[in-house]
């Protein structure tokens, strides 16, 4: 039997929380890399809320997925045929690939050969010194610019980036609260990540959610981490301190949304505390990213940051896996191994 191509591929543009129906798993002819490319055999791929905004037809930092074409994500695997000088045959790979067993990849700057000696797990090059490490650390470290004795305040703090940047925030003399959904979730914030205070959202109006950060930061936060939006951000507004500074990662809240952008009502709040909010992408820090994963890794190996992964099974659990990121029914990063 010859092995074939399995490919997801995005056959309609979601309305709202995106369906099985929007994709099709298919299976192709393996491609041939042509000159200055290589043919990778995807062993995971990394699910993240990124690829949402990707499958639908708006601008954003990189073009939508067009109609029939296999859904975009980083993909880690093995290269198959290298038919460019600077990567070898059977060399490992990390890049923007797609939901399939194989890619062709040529150098884009995203693309980068890896060593699974040098990591307690491969898969590592997928979370903490992947995009969710390199997002976090400068998220931190040059949007947030934390001091000792500061208050850190990360929404969605339960997740692949919002463990690691309070860890970071930890490690740079901040107190940290972290905002999640559920009481275990809390808990491994505290007891697993070393936060100072956690938050449960779940089933809090704006006034209880309110009044749990004033008591968990009576006199403010200094910065704020966040991956939510909504009412989260909304409330984070309204408890800054002066010159405070907002790292704005994600709207996960609003991703799926039927009705449109909910927005902030409160940006009010900067001018009164003349505070500032910044938007950042990953990719700005491309020729950085070295810098990211050497301190994160070094982290990793003094025990001082701790990375939760959670791989689920098969190519053809693509959208259910995915679609956990949007129920909260996930630990850590989501990946899914494509191969064995």
């Amino acid at each position: 039997m010859v092995e074939r191509n399995r490919r997801l591929l995005l056959r309609r543009r979601p309305v709202g929380l995106p369906a099985k129906a929007d994709f099709d798993l298919v299976e192709e002819p393996i491609p041939e890399p042509r000159a200055g490319t290589i043919l990778v055999r995807n062993h995971f791929c990394s699910l993240d809320p990124a690829i949402r905004g990707w499958l639908d037809d708006v601008p954003s930092y990189l073009p939508p997925i067009p109609l029939n074409d296999p859904v975009r994500a980083i993909t880690l695997g093995r290269i198959v045929t290298s038919r460019h000088p600077d990567f070898q045959s059977d060399g490992w790979v990390v890049g923007m690939n797609a939901i399939e067993d194989y890619s062709i990849a040529e150098p884009d700057g995203f693309l980068r050969p890896v060593d699974p000696a040098a990591v307690p797990s491969i898969t590592l090059y997928l979370s903490a010194l992947g995009a969710v490490g390199v997002t976090a650390y400068f998220g931190v470290m040059e949007v947030c610019r934390p001091g000792p004795g500061e208050t850190m305040l990360v929404n969605g703090a339960a997740g692949a980036v919002g463990s690691i940047v309070g860890q970071i925030a930890r490690l740079k003399g901040c107190r940290t609260i972290g905002i999640a959904g559920g009481s275990a979730k809390c808990k491994r914030l505290t007891e697993r990540y070393g936060f100072d205070a956690a938050i449960d959202y779940r089933g809090k109006s704006p006034e209880a959610l309110s009044a749990a950060l004033a008591t968990a930061a009576p006199d403010g936060v200094d910065m704020v981490f966040e991956n939510v939006g909504g009412m989260l951000l909304d409330t984070a507004l309204m408890h800054l301190k002066l010159h405070a500074r907002i790292a704005l990662c994600g709207l996960i809240s609003e991703y799926n949304s039927m009705t449109g952008s909910v927005g902030a009502r409160n940006l009010w709040q900067l001018i009164v505390k003349r505070a500032t909010i910044q938007g950042f992408f990953t990719g700005d820090f491309l020729n950085r990213s070295a810098e990211a994963r050497t301190a994160l890794a070094a982290w990793i190996e003094k025990g001082l940051l701790v990375v939760d992964e959670q791989i689920e099974e098969g190519i053809e659990n693509a959208v259910p896996a995915f679609l956990r990121l949007f129920a909260g029914t996930h630990d850590g990063k989501l990946i899914l191994r494509i191969a064995g």
